[in-house]
């Protein structure tokens, strides 16, 4: 008997450390879809297109925690870790969908392209603002420096319906502006079906990456289509 209430106490032991290890390693955003729900409303609020508030923590609205976490300099995680949460609550909480262009990018008209915040601006002769968005991009394709929209090596400088080399999908509204094939286009879209290669919430984050070029949603690729009608400086910070 003696022997078996000792192995029960052990067994009993081991579990309760087990399910402390479990507790201890379980992410901060795991508490519950009350405060997933409550930090949707929040995302949603400040422009950060959280989609539903509905308690599901899934790719969506990690989207929207990066796309917080990014413009309020936070390790963009997507996870609703303690600080997010208290950056999240604050009466001073910056909006997602609207930011200042970065200090050092250039002067005048000009496309400012920010890596580490998956940005997008387009910058008037004055300094303001014509439009901004969340992009897509390749940092290890896509470096760092000045370029300017145009002809790359011999190849066309703005493309309405480009095609991969695969022909598999549409490049619409390209626009080249480095050497030798990147430049800015809408999302892919399937020749087969229409449909986008992935969602518009995936632009702004760090959840995937282009082959080197700034993939945008429709109505940017529009208005970048419009903006370098003539020939614009890029800056990628």
């Amino acid at each position: 008997m003696k022997r078996l209430c000792s192995l029960v106490a052990a067994l009993a032991t081991t579990l309760a450390l087990v399910l402390g290890l479990v507790v201890a390693a379980a992410p901060a955003d795991a508490a519950g879809r009350p405060r997933v729900e409550k930090a949707q409303r929040a995302l949603n609020h400040l422009g950060c297109r959280a989609g539903p508030a509905d308690g599901d923590l899934g790719q969506w609205t990690r989207s929207a925690v990066i796309r917080f976490q990014s413009r309020h300099h936070l390790p963009q995680s997507g996870r609703l870790t303690r600080e997010t949460r208290r950056r999240l609550y604050a009466d001073d909480a910056l909006r997602c969908d609207q930011r200042p262009v970065p200090d050092g990018s250039g002067r005048g008209r000009r496309i400012v392209i920010s890596q580490g915040q998956n940005w997008v601006w387009l910058v008037g002769a004055g300094g303001g603002i014509a439009a901004q968005s969340g992009i897509v991009d390749n940092p290890a394709e896509l470096h760092r420096g000045s370029y300017a929209t145009g002809s790359y090596c011999g190849r066309t400088a703005r493309i309405r319906k480009n095609s991969t080399t695969s022909n598999q999908v549409w490049l619409d509204n390209f626009v080249r502006f480095a050497p030798c094939g990147i430049g800015f286009h809408r999302i892919p879209t399937y020749k087969s079906n229409g449909a986008q290669m992935h969602a518009d919430w995936l632009l702004g984050t760090n959840l995937t990456e282009s082959h080197g070029c700034i993939r945008l949603t429709r109505e940017m690729s529009v208005r970048i289509w419009k903006f370098t009608a003539r020939r614009t400086s890029v800056h990628v910070v």
